[in-house]
């Protein structure tokens, strides 16, 4: 009798299955990890994205109202002259 990782089913040998089978698992688990990976760090970047996005408003409305008191001042100065 043989080992059983020399039987052949149809010219296949178990231990080829077998081989076949974890090959095929450890890739699958590779891909799996690194789409998890790219996954948490496209939200670690939005993240950060909207972070940079809130102090882009909150200066961009800073500089909106200095310029509004800017235009007062001038328009001020423009009443003044006349």
């Amino acid at each position: 009798m043989t080992s059983i990782e020399h039987r052949q089913l149809k010219g296949i040998t178990i231990k080829n299955i077998i081989v076949t089978i974890i090959s095929t698992a450890s890739i699958v688990a590779t891909i799996m990890g690194s789409y998890f990976q790219l996954k948490t760090d496209l939200q670690g970047m939005r993240a950060l994205q909207d972070s940079q996005n809130r102090v882009t408003d909150v200066r961009l409305k800073i500089l909106e109202s200095q310029v509004a008191m800017l235009q007062h001042r001038v328009d001020e100065l423009n009443n003044a002259a006349k």
